[in-house]
């Protein structure tokens, strides 16, 4: 079952608001996108920047785990938030 474009985009936010909180990941994040603290602010609301949120955070098991537990999230959701956000497009890593 997919989610929604709406559920998917609050799914991303609370990512972000869960990145912005976490003193480990949050510099792992701004580093590896070049993202800045008010690139935060003004892109929040974009769908193409909060799939960049999910597919950061689908990078490391453990993030997705942490995220998840924390959130009371299924582990499946990230997953399906970020195929909501970038239209359904696979992502080639190669």
């Amino acid at each position: 079952m997919s989610i929604s474009a709406q559920s998917a985009e609050t799914l991303a936010l609370n990512v972000l608001g869960w990145l912005v909180g976490n003193d480990e990941l949050l510099p792992i994040f701004l580093g590896s996108t070049g993202a800045s603290a008010q690139d935060l602010r003004d892109r929040a609301g974009e769908p193409e920047f909060l799939g960049s949120v999910l597919e950061f955070l689908m990078l490391d098991d453990s993030w997705v785990i942490a995220f998840c537990d924390a959130n009371s999230v299924p582990y499946d959701h990230p997953g399906q938030a970020r195929a909501v956000l970038s239209g359904g497009a696979d992502v080639h890593w190669t």
